[in-house]
């Protein structure tokens, strides 16, 4: 709650300086058909400026770089192990479903399971920094502000990583699971390992991080569709084959938790390529971009 009050006060301010002739065009404040509870209604109605987003992502950038190492180290992972549930449900529909060619279409829904949990519980994603964080960094453009996103980044990274190891192990205990669902997961796992060659997996992963970041950044004007937005955006992710650091970090362990793989196969084939490959497409093509976007109107502003 306290989180969510810091970010609707930014919300606003962004909303003061935004072009007033603009505003009134989009809520339809000069239409003379209209009186003026209705002119409230169509602004009620109006999609947010793109400065209001910038403003809302960011401040919510903000608060997470005020919080304690303490608070960052569980809420990440906390949402390490959430995501495990995208390949855990994953693996679930696919046992339920024929071996039919279109059997993926219907499985890759689980995927967005994981993401759910971590966005409507507010929990510490590193994929999602790759945005939030970056747009103070942008807008202060100081060394504190450097350093306390670079603070983030490591520990969300590493405790989003750590954590899931711990689901994947939890995963190979015996006779949790039917055997259909085991070998569900083992299929769903050494699919999201890649091929030798990481370039694939490089290009993957910057499509996958580029998905995710827009998705923060359209969640405020997706207000009541919010989990729809994850929901469909997610699902591309999953059906499209597309590689998530977290998400596939419990995948790939779980394949050499098994056997077949290495840490070599982890570190160099998974996450090097995946990694580099989410912090272009986040960090790249949608915070830089859209900050770009909206930069002429907040040093008017100033």
């Amino acid at each position: 709650m306290t989180q969510a009050l810091k970010v609707k006060q930014p919300e606003q301010a962004a909303a003061s300086t935004v072009d007033p002739g603009a505003r009134a065009r989009d809520a339809g404040a000069d239409s003379p058909h209209l009186d003026e509870e209705e002119q409230d209604q169509a602004a009620d109605h109006t999609a947010p400026h793109a400065l209001v987003l910038h403003e809302i992502v960011r401040a919510e950038g903000e608060a997470a770089l005020e919080r304690t190492i303490g608070a960052l180290i569980w809420s990440s992972l906390a949402a390490g192990l959430s995501m495990g549930f995208s390949f855990l449900t994953q693996a679930v529909l696919q046992a339920g479903l024929p071996d039919v060619p279109w059997r993926y279409l219907v499985a890759s829904l689980g995927y967005s399971m994981g993401f759910v949990l971590v966005i409507m519980g507010r929990q510490q994603l590193f994929t999602e920094s790759t945005l939030t964080v970056v747009l103070p960094v942008l807008t202060r453009r100081d060394m504190p502000t450097f350093l306390k996103a670079l603070r983030l980044w490591v520990v969300v990274l590493v405790f989003n990583l750590i954590s899931t190891w711990i689901f994947a192990a939890m995963l190979r205990i015996p006779e949790v699971f039917s055997p259909a669902v085991e070998d569900a997961l083992g299929e769903v796992s050494r699919a999201a390992l890649g091929p030798q060659d990481t370039l694939p997996t490089f290009v993957r992963a910057i499509f996958a991080g580029w998905l995710i970041a827009l998705m923060v950044w359209l969640l405020p004007s997706a207000r009541s569709a919010r989990l729809l937005t994850v929901l469909l955006i997610t699902y591309v992710v999953a059906v499209s084959h597309l590689s998530h650091i977290i998400a596939g970090s419990t995948e790939v362990a779980y394949v050499y938790l098994a056997g077949d793989a290495s840490l070599h196969d982890y570190f160099f084939r998974f996450l090097v390529p995946t990694l580099a490959g989410n912090i272009i497409g986040g960090m790249t093509l949608v915070a830089l971009l859209n900050h770009a976007a909206i930069a002429p109107e907040i040093n008017h502003s100033r």
